[in-house]
């Protein structure tokens, strides 16, 4: 049973706008591909009337900046990146280099090698996000990235000096007050006076995403992050009122964030609409929520937990919220999510803010395949081999030449069967007198 239903969005339009996001970002990238700084600057000024003497800031900038910033805000900036460190440090420690011995003479390793440097996209547009910086540039630099290159927009021709100070707190090498696709491209890429980086990471709106996805290739990105999403299971034990204060949380993202609840009682799901019709009204940010309440929520109505659960699974959403008398069942009950959130006390936006996991998560059902930004994310696994016993290599050579020859790679075949001939002293029919 649905209780609320999303509005019915034209797919003609949604194509239509995604076709022009798309020609618009591959007209910036390949302008800046061809003209570099002069190409970032000019639409540093169309996009964000933005075009000072330089876009790096200065280390005396920066803590002209952070002097700026309250008291209060730098000793919360510092408590939530010394949360998100713990955590990402913790992820560091859970993978481990090895080698081993798998037969006399063969040894098989396995290294963990961080990327050389990382672009940390921190979105502006309407609010300084500044937990994004803390998600991006505390876990680069916990993986080990030795450069670490932060983007952040000015936002409405203002210096957002908070999130400067996170970027700056958080240990960036160079901050940079640019935003867009100018400034994913110029990292992604290189400009005469941006350094090429590895791998981007870090959120953004449709065209940052779109910047992202053509660029990849050129670089390394995180994900493609849609917009956010949230999905709370419920059962006839959860509080109406914070189900319905949880789902506005993440709609004030955007017009175009869902807001999903999957519920067994008919009852709650009839009070939690009934709630977020009273508070929509009086919400600040409800030019936002409101929208995307009506054409991106819905409230649905399940027999039983095991329905709503392979339900959600269907959603793969961002983050799931379980509000169940048993909220811990829900790890072994469900396999698609972007971050579980368990049990009252614990709400997305704390995923989002403060609480230390990374809220860089996947979105548009890529939970089905992956996970979130972690610090892995900035690492390379790579391997290495040596066989250091001359048996073992014939051994090897010989089996080589077997079943390269099944492929027809005569190629790969004779790399064997020259180590047989020189470790045993046999002849090597295939070569020249």
């Amino acid at each position: 049973m649905v209780l609320h239903m999303k509005s019915a969005v034209s797919a003609a339009d949604d194509s239509e706008k995604r076709a022009a996001v798309c020609a618009t970002v591959a007209s910036v990238i390949a302008d800046i591909r061809d003209n570099g700084d002069t190409a970032v600057r000019k639409y540093s000024e169309k996009f964000d009337n933005w075009s000072p003497e330089q876009f790096r800031l200065s280390a005396e900038e920066i803590d002209r900046i952070v002097a700026t910033v309250p008291e209060q805000t730098l000793a919360d900036i510092r408590t939530v990146q010394h949360n998100v460190r713990d955590f990402a440090q913790r992820q560091l420690e859970s993978l481990r280099d090895f080698e081993v011995e798998t037969q006399p003479g063969v040894f098989l390793g396995q290294k963990n090698i961080p990327v050389s440097a990382a672009g940390a996209y921190v979105p502006g547009g309407r609010y300084p996000l500044v937990a994004s910086a803390h998600m991006t540039v505390v876990t680069a630099k916990v993986a080990g990235v030795e450069r670490v290159t932060t983007c952040t927009p000015p936002i409405h021709g203002e210096v957002p000096a908070a999130t400067i100070a996170a970027m700056h707190l958080a240990g960036a090498d160079e901050i940079l007050l640019l935003g867009g696709v100018q400034a994913v491209a110029a990292m992604a890429i290189g400009t005469e006076t941006i350094g090429k980086v590895d791998l981007i990471a870090g959120p953004g709106n449709a065209y940052v995403a779109e910047a992202k996805k053509q660029l990849f290739g050129d670089v390394g990105i995180d994900l493609l992050a849609g917009p956010t999403e949230i999905l709370i299971v419920a059962d006839e034990h959860a509080d109406p009122f914070i189900v319905a204060v949880d789902l506005l949380s993440q709609a004030e993202h955007g017009p175009d964030s869902p807001a999903i609840l999957i519920t067994t009682s008919e009852t709650l799901g009839g009070q939690v609409i009934k709630h977020i019709d009273a508070l929509l009204p009086g919400m600040p940010t409800a030019d936002f929520a409101g929208p995307a309440w009506r054409d991106h929520g819905q409230v649905i109505v399940v027999d039983d937990l095991a329905e709503a659960f392979r339900l959600a699974d269907e959603f793969a959403s961002e983050h799931v919220q379980i509000l169940t008398e048993s909220p811990r069942q829900a790890l072994t009950s469900m396999r698609n999510y972007g971050a579980l959130f368990l049990g009252e006390g614990t709400g997305v936006s704390y995923g989002d803010k403060v609480i230390g996991t990374n809220h860089t998560l996947p979105t548009r059902k890529a939970a089905t395949y992956t996970g979130g930004l972690w610090v892995g994310k900035y690492l390379k696994t790579v391997t290495y081999q040596e066989i250091t016993d001359k048996a073992a290599s014939v051994a090897l050579g010989e089996l080589l030449g077997r079943t390269a020859r099944v492929e027809s790679f005569e190629g790969h075949a004779r790399s064997g069967d020259v180590r047989v001939a020189k470790y045993t002293g046999s002849s090597l029919p295939w070569a020249p007198e």
